[in-house]
């Protein structure tokens, strides 16, 4: 119970997407004032792994869920509050107002299948949700993107009493410039399935898959000043950015929290307890301890470079559990290079690397 990874200690209240943690974390929340009934949790069937697995009795799970059911201790993992999307669509929820409010004016108005959403074409979103769905949800991201753009303009020549200057996309898209951008088809890693011979294939296999993407899109929100974001050159750069610089999002599940609470108790308690929890524990299997898992695009942390002899270290420590990591430096860092490297489409010229290649030689 107690081997859990650290990049799986982020803070809970982290995550934005609450749906599938709610999901296999139902069965901790506490919704009423009843009390579990010790005799009916313990009650035993056979079970062909275990002779002294016990089965979680009919009609359980739905005390849980309605509130007259209660797990000991479930009080102290209140889990988040689940807040709907603002345009009234069944595709997101957020862990709070502020974020739901915050996802609506960066972006997802425009990418919302609701009644108040600003989508022109909410068919051929739809459409587009399902082909990223089916294929690849970094289109989601790319799209999110693109969205957050044309919004921010939008939201520029509104406040503006003259013409809107164009140079000021450079300032929208700060945020991303500094991801070393190449065709998403290009940059992506041939798969270990995937011939040698036949990567041409493979590579326009991929292209295509952008381009279907990109018309499903276009068929959604297109507005012929905002056409050159909506351009398969820029959809491509703004895919293959993602491809070779998003990072893992991992955030703690409440569920094993709880357990891990159970399991510290006193003697006396756990034991108490464990006659209503074990059942559960059982039945969760390693689910127990399953993160809620996403992935996202960091302005500093994505474009740190890989070194064979690195002057930093990106480490967590225990009280990081809202996402944060610490980065040290554990040797110089010349300021020469990090110029070399603002984008990282470069061939390695480490310390190290360059030693080999003098050895080689």
């Amino acid at each position: 119970m107690r081997n859990r990874a650290k990049e799986c200690e982020a803070e809970k209240s982290t995550c934005c997407s609450q749906s599938e943690l709610v999901a296999k974390s139902t069965n901790l929340e506490e919704n009423g004032d009843g009390v579990a009934d010790h005799n009916t949790i313990e009650d035993s069937c056979s079970d062909k792994h275990s002779k002294t697995r016990t089965c979680i009795p009919e009609g359980v799970v739905e005390s849980l869920l309605n509130g007259t059911l209660k797990l000991p201790y479930s009080e102290r993992f209140p889990l988040p509050t689940v807040i709907n999307c603002i345009g009234g669509c069944s595709e997101e929820y957020y862990c709070s107002t502020s974020c739901a409010e915050g996802a609506w004016e960066t972006f997802h108005s425009l990418l919302c299948t609701g009644e108040g959403s600003l989508c022109k074409n909410k068919d051929e979103l739809r459409n587009f949700k399902q082909h990223a769905d089916e294929t690849n949800d970094i289109f989601h991201v790319a799209a999110q993107v693109i969205s957050m753009i044309i919004l921010k303009i939008k939201r520029e020549k509104q406040n503006l009493h003259e013409d809107f200057n164009w140079s000021k996309v450079l300032d929208i898209w700060e945020p991303f410039a500094m991801g070393y951008k190449r065709q998403w088809w290009d940059c992506v890693a041939l798969p270990d399935d995937i011939d040698p011979v036949e990567e041409t294939l493979f590579r326009k296999e991929i292209k295509d898959l952008a381009w279907t993407s990109l018309q499903f899109l276009k068929g959604a929100i297109f507005e012929e000043e905002y056409a050159p974001f909506l351009s398969l050159k820029i959809y491509g750069n703004i895919i293959g950015m993602f491809e070779l610089n998003n990072l893992d999002v991992i955030v703690a599940s409440p569920v094993e929290d709880y357990f891990i609470y159970i399991d510290d108790l006193p003697h006396s308690e756990k034991d108490e307890a464990e006659k209503i929890t074990r059942p559960f524990l059982e039945e969760l299997g390693d689910d127990y301890a399953a993160c809620c898992q996403g992935s996202g695009f960091f302005q500093l942390q994505s474009c740190i470079n890989h070194s064979c002899e690195p002057n930093c270290k990106a480490f967590k420590r225990e009280q990081d559990r809202d996402g944060q990591a610490t980065l040290v430096a554990i040797g110089p860092i010349k300021k020469e290079r990090q110029s070399l490297l603002s984008d990282y489409g470069f061939v390695c010229k480490c310390c190290r690397c360059l030693q080999e290649q003098r050895n080689s030689s």
